[in-house]
């Protein structure tokens, strides 16, 4: 008989995501496919089947060339999946790297302390050029 594991007890003990609940919820929300189709927790993968996982900016994917339920050290991975990206997805994430705005979209959230010295800067430079209305003469 061949070899299957649930779709996201392999991506737990793969190392793809943290816990297995966080696989499970990137199931539900439809962020793992199999050939375009989205993939329900309790789905069951074999080995030669390449698995889409959605993680925001970009769609990695890998071949599964195990199928384990049960999580291994982060060593013996070459064994369990091949990462099979895309170099354009890849290219797409180092360019999200360079940028240094992962974590957020630009604009959004509490400014850093870079952004919030640039802040105070424009501020200052500002208040030397206001004039008042109360500065004018009439």
């Amino acid at each position: 008989m061949e070899q299957q594991a649930r779709i996201d007890k392999w991506l737990w003990a793969a190392r793809i995501f943290k816990t297995r609940s966080l696989a499970a919820e990137a199931c539900k929300k439809g962020h793992v496919t199999l050939g375009g189709a989205q993939l329900k927790p309790s789905r069951t993968i074999k080995a030669g089947d390449v698995v889409s996982v959605r993680k925001s900016p970009i769609t990695y994917s890998f071949k599964v060339l195990q199928p384990i339920e049960q999580r291994v050290g982060a060593k013996l991975l070459p064994d369990i999946l091949e990462n099979v990206t895309a170099p354009e997805q890849l290219e797409l994430l180092e360019m999200n790297r360079i940028s240094g705005f992962v974590g957020r979209a630009r604009g959004t959230g509490r400014p850093t302390k870079k952004d919030r010295r640039a802040l105070d800067e424009f501020a200052a430079e500002a208040d030397d050029t206001l004039v008042f209305f109360s500065d004018l003469d009439y």
